[in-house]
């Protein structure tokens, strides 16, 4: 649904076990990120259901085994997703919040493990055009953060722009979508490329 919409992703696939997973990673490329995905299961660095930087076969068979493993009977029909392994000095946070006063907004902020703490965002009411993007980008109180950063280029405005812009366009033909969570939206040589992703639905 989002990649529909715009959202660029890293190179994923999702398997059923070791074998596919060790398929998977060989025409992917080590180093890969090992996931554990089911329909009760929202935060999975939370509960300890990713690998990061597996980078042989034998360490990607343990950890597809441990996940399994790990998966509980609320968690639904499980699988294990194997993407390729990215880097990035800087992590963002974007997605659609629904308030109760304002409606659907498209959100940005800094992301990944710092987001709460760092309490960095902006948001913008729906519909959001390529202008309202661009402040919306400027809005962010850590705009270091978007120049050029230890050696990595600036970030990719227009790219993060269609993102924005993207998540709008979503909101508007999906009124079914109550909410859409990109953390982290890893900067990787100034594009941002979403490596996780959380969209609830309406009942």
């Amino acid at each position: 649904m989002l990649a529909t919409a715009g959202v660029p992703f890293a190179p994923e696939k999702e398997v059923g076990d070791a074998d596919g997973a060790a398929t998977a990673a060989a025409e992917l490329g080590y180093p890969v990120v090992v996931k554990l995905c089911g329909e009760g299961i929202a935060h999975k660095t939370e509960r300890g259901l990713v690998r990061l930087g597996v980078r042989d076969e034998p360490s990607l068979r343990a950890a597809v085994d441990e996940l399994l493993a790990a998966a509980t009977p609320e968690d639904g029909v499980v699988s294990v997703l194997v993407a390729r392994m990215l880097r990035g000095s800087r992590e963002l946070i974007a997605g659609l919040v629904d308030d109760a006063q304002f409606g659907m907004n498209v959100m940005l902020g800094v992301g990944g493990v710092l987001a709460e703490a760092v309490a960095d965002a902006a948001f913008c009411p729906v519909p959001v055009t390529p202008v309202d993007a661009d402040d919306l980008i400027d809005s962010l109180a850590t705009q270091e953060l978007l120049g050029p950063f230890r050696g990595e280029p600036p970030v990719d405005r227009g790219a993060l722009v269609d993102v924005l812009v993207g998540l709008s366009e979503l909101a508007q033909a999906r009124p079914d979508v109550a909410a859409v969570d990109l953390n982290p939206l890893i900067v990787v040589d100034g594009r941002p490329v979403a490596v996780d992703a959380l969209v609830e639905l309406r009942q």
